[in-house]
């Protein structure tokens, strides 16, 4: 199965897809608003703003499973990633990234190894996962690597849509 086709709730509790991200290279984060890399929205927000009229979108899925770094309702969240940061990417709801109920997007981005060669479950808050255009997940960087990290952003220039 494709995420594009795997249903997901907007932030608002919209039922969508990811469909209308087909086609473009997109950053998939799980994120969290009290975290010690929560400042990294600063960087997701300005590649956004950078490739975001070259087929490029951040995608955020808020999840509070890393020592309950993600306590907020889904419009606490919205309104935090807005006026803080300035957020302008997808945002949805919360969701699991690890364990049993795990979300489906993520089961199937966690088959993906990292520049390390390791697979499996999320580390921590901001894990970023690339996707292709065409659906292919082609990269994942763990927390550490900053979004706008040299190695992130020539992955991203290197799968923008032509």
């Amino acid at each position: 199965m494709s995420i594009y086709d795997i249903p997901v709730n907007t932030i608002s509790g919209e039922p969508t897809t990811l469909e209308s991200l087909r086609g473009k290279a997109v950053l998939v984060v799980n994120v969290a608003s009290k975290c010690g890399a929560t400042p990294q929205y600063t960087a997701l927000e300005q590649l956004q703003k950078q490739y975001g009229d070259q087929g490029f979108s951040v995608v955020g899925f808020p999840c509070n499973q890393f020592m309950g770094q993600e306590p907020g309702t889904s419009e606490e969240i919205a309104t935090f990633c807005s006026t803080t940061y300035g957020v302008t990417f997808p945002l949805f709801e919360k969701i699991e990234v690890n364990g049993e109920n795990r979300h489906p997007v993520y089961a199937e981005l966690t088959k993906t190894a990292d520049a390390d060669g390791n697979a499996g479950d999320i580390g921590w808050n901001f894990e970023k996962f690339l996707v292709s255009p065409e659906g292919e997940v082609v990269a994942r960087f763990r927390t550490p690597t900053q979004p706008d990290d040299e190695r992130v952003v020539k992955a991203i220039e290197a799968v923008l849509p032509a």
